[in-house]
C-alpha cells in the first residue's frame, strides 16, 4: 500500500516524472567521464585516456541498450519505462543526446587533446606530410604488412550484401565504370563499389620513423593512399571510412538449450550477424554512399552518424597507456601490501586471529590471489568451491584452482558463461578447468550468477575451518588495479556456514535454506534492504535519527526508489553514492528533500557497493555484488555480506563520509536530472576522495612497519 501511495503522490513533479530515464541517466555518466577529458588540470594522456573510455562506453550502449530498444520497436512493442517514455521515444532522445555528445568528444579530440598532443610530441602525419626516408618505411609497411591480409570485397548487385565485422574499420571503394564512358548522363549506370575490411589483427596506428617523440599514420589513410595497388587498372572515384556496431542484446533461451556451453557459442555466433545498430562513417562521406550503405544495412537516419575526424577514438587507448611520457601521466598509485599479510606469514594463520578488509587498489589485491594459492598447495586443505564470472586471460587464480585439482583436492568452480562480452573467455576457461579435474558448473539456469565469493575448507588440529572470501567485485588481478573494490576474508562460523550452504543451494538442486548472516537474491536480498529502509522510518517516527549511506553503481530499482522517497519523506536522511545510472531523482520538494545523490568521476572505476543503515545507534554495514536494478535483484544471483568486524566497519563508513564529501572529482545529482560540481572548495580544503584512500592506504602500511620494527624477535634454536 505505501508504495502505490508514493507513486500516487509523485508520479508527476509538474510536467516531469518522478523517475528519471535510465538510457538518458547513462548518458549523461558518459558526459561526466568526457569531462574529465575536457578538464586541462588532468594530465594530457589521462584525458585522452578518458576520452577513449567514452567512445569505448559508447559503443558497448549502442550494442546493448540501443539494440535492445531498436528491437522492441521492430516488435512494435509500446511498454513505457518507469518515467513514462515509449522505446521509439527513447530511442529519439537517445539519438539526440548521442549527437551532442559526439559532436563535444570531437571537439575536444581536435580542437585541444590533438593540438597538445602535437606538442608533447605524440603526432599523427598526413601522408603527403612525409619526408623521402619516412615514405620508404611506411610503403615498406603497407607492402609487408597491410596489402598480404587485406583483401577487397566486390559488391555485386542483384547478390546478397557481404557480411561485413562490426567494431574494425572498414573502406567502401567507388570505381569508374569503363562501361559508362561516352554515355549521356541519364544512361549512367550504377557505380560500382568494393568493401575493404581493415582486420583487428593489424595495427591502427603505423609508426613513421621520428627523431623524437612518437609519429604515426592511421591504418585507414594508409590504405586509402594506396588504393591503386588494390584496384589494378581501375579508377577510384571515392573512398568512404566507415565502422559498424551491431545488436548484441541477445540472450541464450535456456528452456530450450539443453546443452549452455553450445547454446552460448550459437550466441556469439549470433552476434557476428545480427541487425545493425549504427553506422558511422568519416566525413567527408560521399551522400550517395553514405545512404546506399544504410540501405544495404537497414540503418535508420537516426543512428547513422557523419563523425568530424578518425573514427573509433576508443581505438586511441594504444596511444594513452604506451610507454614514456610519464610527464603526461598521473602518478603512479602502488596497491599497499599490509605487512601483516605478507609472506612468509600464512595467510591461513592470520585470518584464523582476525577479519581482513582489504579495499582495493589502494590495498593490494595480491593476497586474495595468495589465498587462493596457498590452499592449492596446502596439504591440510581439502577443497576450494569459487565463483568466477569475469577473469583475466592469464589468470593466475584459474592456474592455481587446476593445480589443487591436479593435486587431488576437490574443487568446484561455478564459471559464468553468460558474462557479457567475456563469454569466449570464459567457455575457454571451463574447458580447461574440467581437463584439470575441476567440477565445473556452467551458471544456474535462468539466473546469471555476479556474486562474488571463495570457500577454502582446510582440516586443521582443532577440526575442520572454512576460509571465506566475498567480494564486490571480479577474481580479476588486472581489473582489481583499476576498479575501486571491496574484499572481506573471515574464518567466522556463521560466514562459512553460509558460504557452504549458499554454494550447495547454487550448485545443486538443494532448497535454498535460511541464513544466519547473508542474504541472497533473488529470495532475500530485496527484502532486507527494504526491511532496512522501513526500520529507518520507523525509527523516525519515534522521534529517533534515521540515517542511510549506500554505494552503488546504479539505482533504478522503482521499488527501492519509492521506499527511499517514503523514507525521505519520513524525515530519514539519506546520502547515496551512485556512480552511473540514477533513476531516483533527489531534493524534489515534498518527494525527495532528504536525499542527495553524488557521482564520482576519477581515475579509478568506482566499482564497489557499501550500504550503511543506522539502526537506532546500533548500526549495520554491508558490502554487495548486487546494484540496485530490477536485474541484480529478480534475476540474478547476488550476495548481501554483513560486515560485523568493528574496525572493518569503522572503515567502510569512513569511506562513504569521504566519498560524499569530494569536491574535486564528486558532483551532485539535481532535480533537475543535471550534475553538478560542489563550489565549496574555496570554503574548505579540497577533498579529493581517491587520493585520500590511497593516502590512507600508504601512511596505514608506513604505521605498521614501524610498529614491527619496534618489536624485537629473538631469534632461537629450531
Amino acid at each position: 500500500m505505501g508504495a502505490k501511495r508514493t507513486r500516487k503522490r509523485a508520479g508527476k513533479l509538474g510536467t516531469a516524472p518522478v523517475f528519471i530515464n535510465r538510457e538518458l541517466s547513462w548518458l549523461r555518466f558518459n558526459q561526466r567521464v568526457l569531462e574529465e577529458a575536457m578538464d586541462r588540470h588532468v594530465p594530457l594522456l589521462e584525458r585522452l585516456k578518458f576520452l577513449a573510455i567514452t567512445a569505448s562506453n559508447l559503443d558497448e550502449f549502442c550494442m546493448v541498450r540501443v539494440g535492445g530498444l531498436q528491437m522492441l520497436t521492430q516488435q512494435r512493442r509500446s511498454t513505457r519505462d518507469p518515467a513514462g517514455l515509449t522505446p521509439s521515444r527513447q530511442l529519439t532522445l537517445i539519438s539526440r543526446q548521442m549527437r551532442k555528445m559526439v559532436q563535444e568528444q570531437y571537439d575536444c579530440f581536435t580542437h585541444d587533446l590533438e593540438p597538445a598532443l602535437h606538442q608533447a610530441r605524440i603526432r599523427r602525419l598526413a601522408l603527403p606530410q612525409l619526408d623521402a626516408e619516412q615514405t620508404r618505411h611506411i610503403e615498406q609497411t603497407f607492402t609487408e604488412l597491410v596489402y598480404p591480409v587485406i583483401t577487397p570485397m566486390a559488391i555485386v548487385p542483384d547478390q546478397p550484401f557481404p557480411l561485413l565485422a562490426a567494431g574494425p574499420l572498414h573502406v567502401l571503394f567507388t570505381l569508374a565504370d569503363p562501361a559508362a564512358e561516352g554515355k549521356g548522363e541519364g544512361d549512367a549506370t550504377s557505380p560500382r563499389r568494393a568493401v575493404v575490411p581493415l582486420p583487428a589483427v593489424l595495427p591502427r596506428f603505423l609508426t613513421v620513423p621520428a627523431r623524437d617523440g612518437y609519429h604515426y599514420v592511421h591504418l585507414e589513410d594508409l590504405v586509402v593512399h594506396y588504393s591503386d595497388r588494390l584496384f589494378i587498372g581501375e579508377t577510384v572515384t571515392s573512398s568512404m571510412v566507415f565502422r559498424l556496431t551491431r545488436n548484441a542484446d541477445m540472450q541464450v533461451r535456456e528452456d530450450e538449450a539443453y546443452d549452455l556451453m553450445s547454446g552460448m557459442e550459437h550466441i556469439l555466433d549470433e552476434r557476428r550477424i545480427s541487425h545493425c545498430v549504427r553506422i558511422e562513417a568519416a566525413a567527408p562521406a560521399p551522400s550517395a554512399n553514405l545512404k546506399w550503405l544504410a540501405q544495404q544495412l537497414q540503418v535508420k537516419k537516426e543512428f547513422i552518424f557523419r563523425i568530424p575526424g578518425p573514427l573509433d577514438l576508443a581505438a586511441y587507448m594504444r596511444l594513452a597507456t604506451m610507454e614514456g611520457f610519464e610527464e603526461y601521466k598521473e602518478e603512479t598509485w602502488t596497491p599497499q601490501y599490509p605487512p601483516a599479510l605478507r609472506p612468509p606469514e600464512s595467510l591461513f594463520d592470520v585470518l584464523r586471529q582476525e577479519d581482513v578488509l582489504l579495499a582495493h587498489p589502494y590495498d593490494s589485491f595480491d593476497p586474495v590471489v595468495r589465498l587462493i594459492d596457498e590452499a592449492a598447495d596446502d596439504p591440510g586443505v581439502l577443497a576450494i568451491k569459487q565463483i568466477l564470472y569475469r577473469t583475466s586471460s592469464s589468470s593466475p587464480i584459474v592456474a592455481a584452482l587446476a593445480r589443487a585439482a591436479e593435486q587431488g583436492k576437490q574443487v568446484t568452480v561455478l564459471v559464468e558463461l553468460k558474462a557479457r562480452f567475456d563469454e569466449a573467455r570464459n567457455i575457454e576457461w571451463a574447458r580447461a578447468l574440467e581437463k584439470a579435474g575441476v567440477q565445473v558448473i556452467y551458471g544456474v539456469r535462468g539466473f546469471k550468477t555476479h556474486a562474488k565469493v571463495c570457500i577454502i575448507i582446510r582440516r586443521e588440529a582443532s577440526g575442520i575451518q572454512r576460509y571465506v572470501h566475498f567480494g564486490t567485485g571480479n577474481y580479476n588481478e588486472r581489473t582489481a588495479r583499476l576498479y575501486t573494490d571491496i574484499s572481506y576474508m573471515t574464518t567466522r562460523e556463521d560466514y562459512g556456514a553460509d558460504a557452504a550452504s549458499f554454494f550447495n543451494t547454487i550448485a545443486g538442486y538443494g532448497q535454498a535454506v535460511p541464513y544466519h548472516k547473508l542474504e541472497a537474491a533473488p529470495l532475500t536480498l530485496r527484502q532486507r534492504l527494504l526491511e532496512g529502509i522501513e526500520g529507518e522510518i520507523e525509527r523516525c517516527a519515534q522521534g529517533q535519527r534515521g540515517h542511510i549511506m549506500a554505494k552503488v553503481n546504479s539505482l533504478v530499482d522503482p521499488v527501492l526508489i519509492e521506499a527511499l522517497y517514503r523514507a525521505s519523506q519520513a524525515g530519514v536522511r539519506i546520502q547515496l553514492i551512485v556512480r552511473g545510472i540514477c533513476g531516483l531523482r533527489p531534493g524534489v520538494k515534498g518527494v525527495s528533500d532528504n536525499i542527495e545523490v553524488v557521482s564520482i568521476v576519477d581515475r579509478l572505476l568506482e566499482h564497489s557497493r557499501i550500504i550503511y543503515f543506522r539502526q537506532g545507534g546500533d548500526s549495520v554495514t554491508f558490502i554487495s555484488s548486487a546494484d540496485w536494478m530490477p536485474r541484480n535483484l529478480d534475476r540474478r544471483i547476488e550476495l548481501l555480506v554483513p560486515v560485523d568486524d568493528p574496525v572493518a566497519c569503522k572503515r567502510l563508513r569512513h569511506m562513504l563520509e569521504t566519498s560524499l564529501k569530494d569536491n574535486v572529482k564528486g558532483r551532485v545529482l539535481q532535480a533537475d536530472d543535471q550534475y553538478v560540481r560542489r563550489d565549496d572548495t574555496r570554503r574548505g580544503r579540497r577533498i579529493r576522495s581517491q587520493a585520500v584512500f590511497q593516502q590512507e592506504a600508504v601512511a596505514a602500511v608506513a604505521a605498521q612497519e614501524a610498529d614491527q620494527q619496534a618489536v624485537f624477535k629473538p631469534h632461537r634454536p629450531q
